[in-house]
């Protein structure tokens, strides 16, 4: 339990408090993205006034917004103006290429569900492995990727600095989405093709994708499920990147071990995902992503780093290995199989 003051000290209500009311901040940074503030501040409309007339607010609301933003440390106040926190001027100014709000305002569509959460927990219909992600529309996979691959690609462009592909051929990417890792890995690697293997409404996706990026001759998509279809065949690499909570121990113990399967001798398959420490203790993202399941209802839950070796290992890869890729974010596990 945590103490506020020395040894001994009596536990108060505060910490508490911070938890119940999270979800104010995310509001407020919802809020403001919505109203393009950090794009205004950005552009030099930094007092409340200014905001008040770039967003069509009154400047009472404008001052209360960005107080509670400076509040979060998401804006800073000097000589009686605002400023964009570091992180908020490189990932929250429209425009700029490395703009991210769609993925940080993924989970807002949830924002209703998850305040119904305890309802979800008592929920004792039959959950499925892939909950509510096997009625996905194309139009529901479209809004999906549109969110996450605005950080995927950053985080395939981090893969491919991680991961010497030199002199491999063909890899197959399980539950690719967008095509960020087989787009990036291919445009990195020369003599490289892929294919992103997902379910056909994403699929329809990914090809949209792998046009936009020019990438049609070397990377394709195969509609299907990877916990029960045929994966495809002369592949020397398997990514599964960012898909690890959606499912339980038993289908990712399947799908590793069917990965290995296939792959050809001496092949490589990298696990990237959100992975708990194995105290079981954090980070806390990894939680979230596994609580997030109960709203899916599905099977899928958060693995710890220990679990997810031992995955490789009962697959018979050997060399199995456990890399930092996005600290208390992402994890990657690798293995080889038998030449």
């Amino acid at each position: 339990m945590t103490k506020e003051a020395g040894k001994g000290a009596r536990p108060t209500t505060v910490r508490l408090q911070k938890i119940s009311r999270a979800f104010i901040e995310s509001a407020a940074l919802n809020a403001a993205i919505d109203l393009e503030l950090f794009t205004a501040v950005s552009a030099g409309h930094d007092t409340p006034e200014a905001i008040a007339k770039h967003a069509g607010i009154t400047a009472l609301n404008a001052d209360r917004l960005m107080t509670m933003c400076a509040a979060c440390g998401l804006l800073s106040w000097k000589d009686g103006r605002y400023e964009n926190a570091d992180d908020v001027e490189r990932f929250l100014v429209a425009g700029k290429p490395s703009y991210a709000a769609a993925w940080l305002r993924f989970a807002q569509a949830d924002w209703k569900r998850w305040g119904e959460l305890s309802k979800h927990l008592r929920n004792t219909s039959e959950i499925r492995p892939i909950g509510d992600y096997e009625t996905m529309t194309v139009e529901q996979a479209r809004r999906y990727h549109e969110a996450t691959s605005s950080i995927g690609f950053g985080a395939a462009r981090r893969f491919v600095k991680q991961v010497d592909l030199t002199g491999r051929k063909r890899m197959m990417d399980l539950g690719g989405g967008s095509g960020a890792y087989s787009i990036t890995a291919v445009q990195n690697f020369e003599g490289l093709s892929a294919v992103v293997f997902d379910l056909p409404p994403v699929a329809t996706v990914t090809r949209e994708y792998i046009e936009k990026h020019g990438e049609s001759d070397r990377v394709g998509a195969q509609a299907g499920d990877f916990t029960k279809d045929e994966l495809p065949k002369d592949c020397d690499v398997a990514v599964m990147a960012s898909n690890l909570p959606q499912y339980g121990a038993e289908v990712i113990q399947q799908v590793i071990g069917r990965a290995h399967d296939a792959l050809l001798p001496g092949g490589e398959m990298h696990l990237v995902g959100e992975m708990l420490d194995d105290d079981r203790t954090g980070p806390t993202d990894a939680a979230i992503w596994g609580l997030l399941e109960a709203l899916a209802n599905s099977t899928g839950t958060t693995h710890t780093r220990s679990d997810c070796v031992g995955f490789f290992e009962n697959a018979g890869f050997e060399d199995v290995s456990v890399h930092e890729f996005i600290p208390d974010i992402l994890v990657r596990v690798s293995g080889r199989k038998r030449e």
